[in-house]
């Protein structure tokens, strides 16, 4: 099982290796400070959190808040971090528990006293997810609006496919680690990843054995008609996460038109795989069976939205959910896709 986990290390630290580093990689901690002769209201305060691969205040983070700092004058725009030290933070983004992480970064944001009326959050793919688990679970300062890119709402289903060259053979350990490997108690407890890993055959075990993703998803045995079948250690919903969610005034989800990382890339709106056994068409090819075509249940079908679990259904139909695309690969994020969420959703006048 080691093997099999360094091996998904190994791969996804190739997989996972945002092309946007050197546009504006993690998270900062930045001071802006307010100079005496401005009188108007501070700006809403940013907080950031960064993606898999990166760290708190790595080049291209600070130049994404620099960006920031230049549409809003004298923002003040936080980055989380779990390590201080940058490498120990990239690698706090592979290996730990992320709900012993998101319970150090609530502590973290209530004691920055720039923030306690409250800010606007960015999340970058992973950071996505967990921002949201913040505003569900503790949300004091509270979250404003929420701007997830690429995140993965749904978990991932799977890992990209294998590519001939010298980190194949890690790439296979790593798709058999996933499949067979990541509802283990060790994955659960020490990779990052697998603890938002979601697959659609494998229901009862995602439901049992994962203790972040159903949580904050708020999802039951029964949502799925599994009751009586599924060990879950959640029996009933937390209302506070639906509570928390919609009290957000914004909640922007954007997806990469190209993503092929986040699998499926519908994740990023809430949207996940049917189970395999939901699919009419199939085809046999040397005995096994391939999927002629994946179908994607839509974040407005899924359990989550349709019985309002996280009051994510709510927040839709209050019209404070906005679905925004982006051009491009996954964290390919140019001016031209950010500039105008930013403009629009952060730094707003106290």
């Amino acid at each position: 099982m080691v093997v099999l986990a360094l091996g998904l290390l190994a791969v996804c630290s190739q997989l996972f290796s945002y092309p946007w580093v050197w546009a504006f990689p993690t998270a900062i901690g930045s001071n802006a400070s307010f100079p005496a002769s401005v009188v108007r209201s501070k700006p809403r305060p940013l907080v950031l959190w960064h993606g898999l691969g990166d760290s708190h205040s790595s080049p291209g983070m600070m130049k994404f808040a620099d960006e920031v700092k230049a549409v809003h004058e004298g923002i003040f725009v936080y980055s989380i971090y779990i390590a201080e030290d940058l490498e120990e933070d990239r690698k706090a983004g592979w290996l730990g528990n992320i709900n012993d992480q998101l319970a150090t970064v609530a502590d973290q944001l209530n004691a920055i006293e720039e923030l306690k009326d409250g800010f606007d959050a960015i999340g970058f793919s992973q950071g996505g997810q967990f921002l949201r688990a913040y505003v569900e679970r503790y949300n004091s300062p509270p979250i404003h609006n929420l701007i997830t890119f690429g995140s993965q709402h749904m978990g991932v289903s799977d890992l990209p496919m294998c590519e001939p060259g010298p980190g194949y053979i890690w790439c296979q350990l790593a798709r058999r680690a996933a499949r067979n490997g990541v509802y283990g108690a060790w994955a659960q407890a020490n990779l990052i990843q697998a603890q938002y890993y979601r697959d659609p055959d494998q229901l009862p075990a995602y439901l049992s054995r994962n203790h972040f993703l159903p949580n904050v998803n708020n999802e039951l045995p029964e949502d799925y008609g599994l009751s009586g079948t599924s060990t879950a250690p959640t029996t009933e919903r937390n209302a506070t996460y639906a509570t928390n969610l919609k009290s957000l005034n914004k909640f922007i989800m954007v997806l990469f038109t190209e993503d092929k990382t986040v699998v499926p890339k519908e994740s990023s709106w809430f949207g996940s795989y049917a189970p395999t056994d939901s699919l009419g068409t199939v085809e046999r090819n040397q005995g096994q069976v391939i999927l002629a075509e994946k179908t994607i249940i839509p974040m407005r079908l899924q359990p989550v939205y349709m019985t309002d679990a996280i009051g994510l259904r709510s927040l839709d139909e209050r019209g404070d959910v906005l679905l925004e695309t982006c051009e491009g690969e996954h964290m390919q994020i140019t001016r031209l896709c950010w500039k105008g969420l930013v403009n629009e959703w952060v730094g707003g006048p106290m």
